[in-house]
């Protein structure tokens, strides 16, 4: 069985990778037997380095598990109260907010801090900058608390930034020292530490994004910026002895290690958030099974990473991805489902994909009439970001008709998608059909007003353009949209009104106001994303369709 196992594992990771949605190191373990830790695809691609198991990944949000020890264990030598407010301790923070926040709501999310990585233009800004620590909390030091600290979850990575500082305050050293002489030396974590681009890290992976077919170097990010929210490295390996640590009182005793890994906060759609790990349910493949999961994603520059733990049968699941955004969550439903022997989703090649692939060997008009003949073709998957890329991969070869097509298809797909009109504005645009290119930047606005580029291509051409007045709900109105949504995959968006606004909160996403543009449809202006409401037959609201970068899925109303 552990043969066959480890078999599926590979196999099921192989096709994600020759889908090209994985490129990394993953490990999965189950009650003492490793099953899989293998790298697929490139570490450096310049250099041609292979993922491996030693490869050093960054490791984004999953760092705040390793702060948040860090806190306990000062906790547990009685150095810091958790409940204590952390003016107590920092007599430099601002008293307004630093005597009514204690390290125990920084811990859970439910401080209040409004999230730096979310200001407006901070990370365009912001991000390449080096800061120290006491210097970069004037970006949100003296602002207002989005809400009374301890009434509600909304992710900050503020928060964990704050208790970076906070631990090199109370210790006198560096937050980086702390981590290796705490944790890093003690597990003989000997290939994880803090990143640095100045420093020289053997076997470290390169961060890329997709762009069209291929990859480009991730945008560079100074590593003072994510400090004790997200800038640590490892491997899988390491991650493994961590994960093992947390079964023994090595680190903490019986009960700090309890408070560690218990959950506190209860998020709005109904998980719970610890000290630095979300606990809640996971379905297993396709089944109805449900599995008791802690576990933690991160995302920076080039990389996305995800840690699960079920710690009644001691699973161990570890996926570190240095391509940008990877379905994460998919493949850890069907790592579940092979683990328990569920039925599962297998992966499916995307048709843009295969589509670029053929355009890019010099079959240009065989890859549209495959592409147009397969669109509705179960066997692959089609999605709106991907059909946008491979619009952009024609149009960067000068083949504007092809691209134009490609562009229409989705916006004949996905009518509610601002920037599916924008691209086939571009297109227009590109290929000299001026009074084209003006109707669908205006359609684009339509749906979104807060989109800038159809703002500035409008204006570069000398067309005005008169916003509608922005739509306003009545209170009484917005209690049609409140309710939970399934999005599948554990992935929940509760949407509910507070002070005459409507706000929608993600699982381990945090809170997003939602801005009316029709009567049905929203868009989150800080993460430029789309909300859809579905509806019945009855005209009833039953579902909600969310477009946001590569997510493009559709979730129930279950309550």
């Amino acid at each position: 069985m552990a043969q066959n196992r480890a078999e599926q594992l590979d196999q099921l990771m192989s096709k994600y990778f020759e889908y090209g949605k994985f490129n990394g190191s993953v490990l999965v373990s189950m009650d003492g037997v490793t099953f899989l830790n293998k790298g697929y695809g490139l570490a450096n691609m310049e250099w041609n380095q292979a993922n491996a198991v030693d490869t050093k990944h960054r490791l984004g949000s999953v760092t705040k598990q390793f702060t948040a020890m860090l806190i306990l264990k000062l906790a547990e030598k009685g150095m810091l109260d958790l409940h204590e407010p952390i003016a107590t301790y920092l007599t430099d923070y601002p008293a307004k907010t630093g005597k009514v926040i204690t390290t125990h709501h920084l811990l859970t999310h439910s401080s209040g801090i409004p999230n730096y990585t979310a200001l407006p233009g901070f990370i365009r800004d912001n991000s390449m900058d080096y800061f120290s620590p006491k210097d970069f909390l004037d970006f949100f030091k003296d602002l207002d608390l989005e809400f009374e600290p301890g009434t509600k979850f909304n992710y900050s990575n503020s928060g964990y930034f704050l208790l970076g500082y906070l631990l090199e305050e109370l210790t006198e050293k560096r937050y980086e020292d702390l981590l290796t002489e705490n944790i890093f030396g003690p597990l003989g974590m000997e290939n994880t530490g803090y990143d640095s681009h100045s420093s020289i890290i053997p076997n470290r992976a390169v961060g890329y994004e997709k762009s069209g077919r291929s990859y480009v170097n991730a945008r560079y990010l100074d590593m003072s910026v994510p400090y004790a929210a997200g800038s640590m490295y490892s491997t899988t390996e390491d991650l493994a002895k961590w994960d093992a640590s947390l079964y023994t009182n090595q680190l903490l005793n019986s009960s700090f290690m309890d408070l560690f890994l218990k959950p506190h906060q209860q998020t709005q759609e109904g998980f719970y958030y610890g000290y630095g790990w979300g606990h809640g349910e996971l379905p297993i493949g396709t089944s109805t099974d449900l599995a008791a999961v802690i576990s933690h994603d991160g995302g920076i520059n080039g990389f996305n990473t995800r840690i699960t733990r079920i710690v009644k049968d001691k699973i161990l699941i570890v996926m570190l991805n240095n391509t940008g955004a990877a379905p994460l969550r998919d493949i850890e439903n069907a790592i579940l489902a092979v683990l328990y022997d569920k039925p599962y989703k297998a992966p499916k090649e995307s048709l843009a994909r295969l589509t670029g692939i053929m355009a890019e060997e010099g079959q240009a008009e065989a890859a549209i009439q495959f592409f147009e003949s397969n669109l509705d073709n179960d066997q692959y998957e089609v999605r709106e970001s991907e059909i946008n890329e491979l619009g952009y991969q024609f149009m960067y070869a000068k083949n504007m008709e092809s691209a134009a097509k490609v562009f229409k298809v989705n916006m004949e797909r996905y009518p509610n998608s601002f920037n599916v009109y924008d691209s086939y504005a571009e297109a227009m645009l590109y290929s000299g059909k001026r009074k084209q290119a003006i109707k669908y930047y205006k359609r684009s606005l339509e749906l979104n007003p807060e989109n800038q580029n159809g703002k500035d291509m409008l204006a570069r051409m000398g067309v005005e353009f008169t916003e509608k007045p922005k739509l306003v709900l009545e209170e009484k109105d917005m209690k049609q949209f409140e309710g939970k949504f399934d999005m599948g995959q554990g992935f929940f968006i509760r949407v509910y009104q507070e002070d005459a606004k409507l706000f929608a909160e993600a699982t381990g996403q945090g809170t997003f106001e939602l801005s009316p543009v029709s009567e049905l449809a929203f868009v989150v202006k800080l993460i430029n994303a789309q909300v859809t409401f579905l509806l019945d037959d009855s005209g009833t609201i039953n579902g909600l369709h969310l477009i946001h970068n590569d997510m493009d899925i559709k979730g129930k109303k279950i309550l």
